[in-house]
């Protein structure tokens, strides 16, 4: 039979009803003689109070400190589950990240996983145990512990299906599937049967939420099929997969919808436009640690330049207080924001082969009078900057505009 991975989020095993029912869900899959490796979040809520109360302690928590801390949660998680199965008749064994052991650098609360020892998890394996890994945390060279970031146990997940080659790695969560778009925005949004590693990663980094970016990418790079399920509904899901199982089909031109509402827009107007006045208004802000994400410069008749960019909102005040300073260096006018912005996004690989999606895009945008401020693209993506009161509303004209409405699954 097949071996499986299956990563259960924190609302998944948010109590002991949700855990006893993921015990129900895996020993179903024992019972059809499968062999299964479990990666669990810590209880919804958990790692949040876990933080305040570091907060409540330390205005600036320790890093090393705070993943001694949070990984904690998922401790818990991985002892109750077992326990579940075992009162089922599955013998199961817990592990935490340290005694698997998942190895990672030290960049804590933000660690890479660098290898996996699988000799502890393989044996349990061969003598009929479920194993389950607490995600999202490692362990140092040194044997400190390390956390993943938020997330971070979609990585662990793929991590381990690609450490013991598993047939698949299965992510359950509160939805049953990748849809082309947003239901809760869209109602004629349908799940996707299948998607390909560059879609979603696209997706993803625009603002789909369903998986971690970082886990798509070691899906991508290890070739571990990935599968977004449904945790309490059974259904096929959504399967992640590569290009080439597509050869045989006909790939829509835009599979997608991704928009982000955490958008603001930087101005520094009236830059000199000079060689090199670019790398000396945003190399300030890549110092301040804030990431830039769509650019444009325009240039004027009188010589000058405006070098609009779009940072995250959170970062907008601290963007402005940088480029102040910055503007006054290099002679600028002046230093605009705007943080009522959103970022829409259509996102395909079959725009490689078909002409005319842009206009497409933009005409649809234009018939409901929506103005484009910025626009970027990729070789499957093009994303526009537009108002935030329009993003719904370009949400939906976009999805029919684009047939999206009549896929069937």
């Amino acid at each position: 039979m097949s071996l499986f991975v299956q990563k259960y989020g924190g609302t998944s095993v948010g109590t002991i009803e949700r855990i006893e029912a993921v015990a129900d869900k895996v020993a179903g899959f024992r019972a059809n003689g499968h062999d299964i490796v479990v990666a669990v979040s810590a209880m919804s809520g958990e790692t949040n109070r876990l933080i305040a109360l570091a907060n409540e302690i330390q205005e600036n928590p320790d890093p090393r400190e705070m993943d001694v801390l949070v990984s904690t949660g998922e401790q818990v998680t991985i002892a109750l589950l077992c326990m579940a199965l075992k009162k089922r008749g599955w013998d199961a064994r817990s592990y935490t990240g340290s005694q698997v052991k998942i190895l990672t650098d030290n960049s804590h609360t933000k660690a890479r996983i660098q290898d996996i020892d699988v000799s502890n998890m393989r044996a349990d394996l061969d003598a009929g145990r479920v194993v389950v890994v607490a995600g999202f945390q490692g362990v140092d060279e040194d044997g400190n512990i390390t956390t993943l970031g938020r997330g971070g146990s979609d990585t662990t997940g793929v991590a381990l299906a690609a450490a013991l080659k598993a047939d698949e790695c299965q992510i359950y969560t509160d939805v049953d599937g990748v849809y082309t778009t947003d239901p809760r925005v869209c109602e004629g949004a349908k799940r996707l049967d299948k998607i390909t590693f560059e879609e979603m990663l696209e997706m993803a980094s625009q603002g789909s939420k369903v998986l971690q970016i970082r886990s798509v990418e070691f899906a991508g790079k290890y070739n571990v099929p990935l599968r977004v399920l449904h945790s309490f509904q059974d259904g096929p899901g959504t399967l992640i997969t590569l290009d080439e199982d597509y050869s045989d089909m006909e790939q829509p031109v835009v599979s997608g919808i991704a928009f982000n509402r955490d958008e603001a827009k930087v101005t520094v107007a009236g830059v000199p436009d000079t060689p090199g006045v670019a790398a000396r208004v945003l190399a300030p802000i890549g110092a301040a640690n804030i990431e830039v994400d769509v650019i444009v410069q325009n240039v004027a008749a009188d010589g000058t330049t405006d070098i609009t960019f779009t940072v995250h909102r959170n970062d907008i005040e601290k963007a402005r207080t940088t480029l102040e300073q910055v503007a006054k260096e290099v002679g600028a006018r002046d230093v605009l924001t705007d943080d009522k912005i959103a970022k829409v996004s259509i996102v395909g690989v079959g725009m490689r082969s078909h002409a005319g999606v842009a206009s497409k895009m933009f005409d649809a945008l234009a018939a409901d009078n929506i103005n484009i401020q910025m626009i970027t693209t990729s070789e499957i993506k093009i994303a526009v900057i537009i108002e935030e009161r329009y993003l719904e509303l370009a949400v939906r004209c976009l999805h029919k505009a684009f047939d999206l409405d009549a896929i069937e699954n």
